[in-house]
C-alpha cells in the first residue's frame, strides 16, 4: 500500500514522537508498504487565506508556492494518509491543521450532498483513507482524543474519504502497523 505520513510535530526536541514515527515507517517498509514520511516543520506551509485561487486562478494548486504542494501530492499519490501529531491544547498542532487546511485544492469548489450533508466534490476519482496517530498531551484526557477523532472524521467525510482508525503514540508501533495492515 502507498502510505504518506504527515508528521505535525513542531518540536524537533520531541525525539520520542519523531522516533516513534520513524520506527513505524521502517516497520511498514519492512512489510512491503511504500512509505513517504513528510516532516511538516521542514516545509514552509503558509496559512490558507481563503482566497479561492486554488479553485479559480490555478485550479488544483495553491497560489502560494509553498510546502502545501508536497502535501497535496502526498494526498493524490497515497492510499492511506496518516495524520500524526502531538496534541496541543486538546487538538492537533497548528502545523498539522495548516497542512489540512491547505488540502482544499484536492476538492472542487462545487458542493454536492453526501449522506444528507453538503460536501465539496472531489477533484480526483479516489481519495486516500485517513488515520490519525496522536501523542497524548500531559494533563490531557480521553475527551481530547475523542474530540480530535470527531473533527478528523468530519474532515474525512468532506474529502470523500473515511477515518479508519485513531491510535495514540503511547501504544507499540507494532499495533499501529497492524492497524495499517487492516485498512
Amino acid at each position: 500500500m502507498r502510505i504518506a505520513i504527515l508528521n505535525g510535530n513542531p518540536d524537533p526536541a520531541n525525539l520520542r514522537f519523531d522516533g516513534w514515527l520513524k520506527s513505524l515507517s521502517d516497520l511498514l517498509r519492512a512489510k512491503n508498504h511504500q512509505v513517504t514520511l513528510l516532516t511538516l516543520r521542514a516545509l514552509d506551509i503558509a496559512y490558507c487565506t481563503g482566497c479561492w485561487g486554488c479553485w479559480v486562478k490555478t485550479p488544483g494548486r495553491c497560489l502560494n508556492e509553498d510546502g502545501s504542494r508536497e502535501v497535496c501530492r502526498a494526498w493524490v499519490n497515497s492510499e492511506l494518509l496518516l495524520l500524526a501529531s502531538p496534541l496541543k491544547m486538546g487538538f492537533v498542532t497548528a502545523l498539522l491543521k495548516s497542512a489540512l487546511d491547505k488540502l482544499i485544492p484536492v476538492g472542487l469548489p462545487y458542493i454536492g450532498t453526501r449522506q444528507g450533508e453538503c460536501c465539496h466534490q472531489p477533484r480526483y476519482p479516489k481519495s486516500p483513507k485517513l488515520a490519525a496517530l496522536l501523542e497524548p498531551e500531559d494533563g490531557g484526557d480521553a475527551g481530547d482524543i475523542e474530540i480530535t477523532r470527531a473533527i478528523l472524521e468530519r474532515n474525512a467525510r468532506n474529502f470523500k474519504s473515511e477515518l479508519r482508525f485513531v491510535l495514540t503514540a503511547d501504544r507499540p508501533v507494532e499495533e499501529a502497523a497492524d492497524a495499517v495492515d487492516r485498512v
